[in-house]
């Protein structure tokens, strides 16, 4: 059966916000009384959830359970309901939900363990300097090397060793 678009969406936020707490999915399991299989379940949209489950979610993950809704894309929102779902008679047939890939980098889990990274750095100045670092790593990497006729690159230069005292 094809998953809803808002399904799936709230098992995205479930899974963005268990990785920014660094929560595997075993433990967030444990702490609602599941199977980490139910936890992947709900996380691909394949299952439905409750509101009670919802409810403990939010706890558990320490958001409002409005949180798992928040920058709902359009398209699920005017999702239709998927076919068999609720009573007879209610669902309408019609395409089944393509979730669009991630573009947005917020969503990757490189993303969210990189910043859950950064913010156990404690020492402000520290995590200060590590930000500038990586701003301007992203600035070189975007800024194209201008190219000058007859220039070529070489390899890197070699040195010598400096003489050491002899006793």
């Amino acid at each position: 059966m094809a998953s809803h678009a808002v399904d799936i969406h709230v098992g995205t936020r479930l899974r963005q916000r268990r990785t920014l707490l660094g929560m595997s999915q075993t433990k967030l399991a444990g702490s609602v009384d599941l199977t980490f299989q139910q936890i992947q379940k709900y996380e691909r949209g394949s299952n439905r959830m409750g509101s009670s489950r919802l409810f403990e979610f939010s706890k558990v993950l320490d958001v409002p359970v409005s949180y798992f809704f928040d920058e709902m894309p359009a398209k699920a929102q005017a999702a239709k309901p998927a076919p068999g779902r609720g009573r007879k008679g209610f669902g309408e047939a019609g395409p089944a939900f393509e979730p669009e890939q991630p573009k947005d980098p917020l969503i990757k889990r490189e993303t969210l363990e990189l910043v859950r990274a950064y913010y156990k750095i404690r020492a402000p100045g520290v995590r200060g300097g590590v930000a500038k670092m990586i701003k301007a790593l992203a600035a070189a990497e975007s800024t194209p090397i201008p190219k000058t006729s007859g220039q070529t690159t070489s390899g890197p230069t070699k040195r010598r060793k400096a003489p050491t005292a002899r006793r």
